[in-house]
């Protein structure tokens, strides 16, 4: 019987703040896993640089 994507584990993800599910090919680091993309891991860094908007 294959497994629903609802019944996977999700994750928030710190840069964007959207949730993420499980991937098979996270199978073995899902602990250490953080970003949900590429995109997000390299925008990490600079999502705290970024200066606020004003007005």
């Amino acid at each position: 019987m294959a497994r629903q994507k609802a019944d996977l584990p999700q994750k928030i993800c710190p840069v964007c703040d959207r949730p993420f599910t499980w991937r098979k090919k996270w199978a073995t680091c899902w602990e250490e896993v953080k970003y949900c993309s590429d995109r997000c891991r390299r925008r990490r860094r600079t999502k705290n640089a970024e200066p606020d908007e004003v007005g």
